[in-house]
């Protein structure tokens, strides 16, 4: 993890630095000034927190010193609570600069676009994905969010091959990004007469919901296709016809609304799709171009991956992106899930801080 202390000299040179520029009258009358400002007051702050974790640092270092040495029983005990006091203090204060070093990107503050597919497991696939999706419904409806339904595919026995939502309000998209991936589940399936163990998977994507100024899609290039809700039909069905597929012919991304029963608003909701799928495509694309390393799990959700376990005969869940386990799977599927998604956060926090370097902070602040 990046020892923000040991950087202090390099973070006060580069405060000085921008300190001097800023009564440039050159950089006070160009077109440099608002950045170099931005910078500056950036560094500022950063600067004047940690000089305050160094002081309050300080301040343990000789409470425990002092805890070593005194043998009154009252004034250790006003020493453990100085030292109580200070660590508190240490805490917020390294909170604060985690905010400042790591600020949280935009895209996190944005609605999700969630998709839920069926994957091995045939009808008990579909039945699970009917329990994540209830379970995101309950964790939603707990952090204040509304969830929309986009496009559905249900089964006869009250599963889905597919479904689409939409969860709006701000951070979903924060809280929501750790579920792409692969779930798995171990279960004894309702129909299952023997008792016996099946193994299913259903898939997860999380997109942040892509606005029109996010992203330019031609009109043209998207093909628009018609049909009756009940089953595809051609290209030429008539009017009215509600359920709308969009193909996006350059990326060949594949878009079908048919939940609604005005075609208005089944294009419309495809329209949130596109845009969002094709904002990924495009991100997956540069992120590829620019590392073609291998990219952590953590923040990343790649959908091929296995994320977790969900096995009910022994009441565990398990993420093996960061090893967490829980006994509590009853509570989990009721979306009790701020403790793991906490966890997630801290696990890819503490990723980022361990690969930041002093140079890339001062570069990019």
């Amino acid at each position: 993890m990046l020892d923000i202390l040991s950087e202090v000299p390099k973070i006060r040179e580069e405060y000085e630095r921008l300190e001097e520029k800023m009564g440039d009258p050159d950089v006070i009358e160009g077109s440099k000034y608002q950045k170099v400002s931005k910078k500056y007051s950036k560094i500022k702050d950063i600067l004047e927190l940690t000089e305050e974790l160094e002081e309050v640092t300080g301040r343990i270092e000789e409470n425990e010193e002092m805890l070593e040495t005194e043998d009154d029983d009252e004034m250790i005990a006003l020493i453990q609570e100085e030292l109580a006091e200070n660590r508190e203090e240490r805490e917020r204060l390294e909170e604060e600069i985690r905010k400042l070093i790591i600020p949280k990107p935009d895209e996190e503050k944005k609605n999700a676009i969630m998709e839920i597919r069926a994957g091995a497991g045939g009808d008990e696939s579909a039945l699970f994905a009917a329990d994540l999706l209830r379970l995101y419904r309950r964790y939603a409806d707990k952090q204040g969010f509304e969830v929309e339904t986009l496009e559905n595919r249900p089964t006869s026995i009250g599963g889905f091959t597919e479904v689409s939502v939409a969860i709006e309000g701000e951070g979903a998209f924060g809280k929501f990004k750790y579920e792409s991936g692969v779930h798995r589940v171990q279960r004894v399936p309702d129909t299952e007469s023997s008792g016996r163990i099946h193994t299913s998977t259903a898939t997860v994507a999380v997109l942040p919901e892509a606005e029109e100024v996010d992203v330019e899609i031609d009109e043209n290039d998207v093909r628009v296709d018609t049909f009756r809700s009940s089953g595809p039909g051609g290209q030429h069905a008539n009017v009215t016809d509600s359920a709308v597929r969009l193909t996006h012919e350059p990326s060949g991304i594949v878009v079908t609304c048919q939940d609604e029963s005005s075609q208005h608003k089944n294009r419309k909701k495809a329209w949130r799709v596109l845009r969002s799928r094709y904002k990924e495509k495009i991100e997956e694309a540069r992120a590829e171009k620019r590392d073609s390393k291998r990219r952590g799990q953590i923040g990343q959700g790649q959908r091929s991956e296995k994320i977790r376990t969900y096995n009910f005969p022994q009441n565990r869940l398990t993420d093996h992106r960061i090893n967490f386990t829980t006994h509590n799977l009853e509570a989990i599927m009721e979306g009790e899930i701020d403790e793991l998604i906490r966890a997630l956060e801290e696990a890819e926090e503490k990723e980022k801080l361990e690969n930041l370097e002093i140079s890339e902070l001062l570069e990019r602040s």
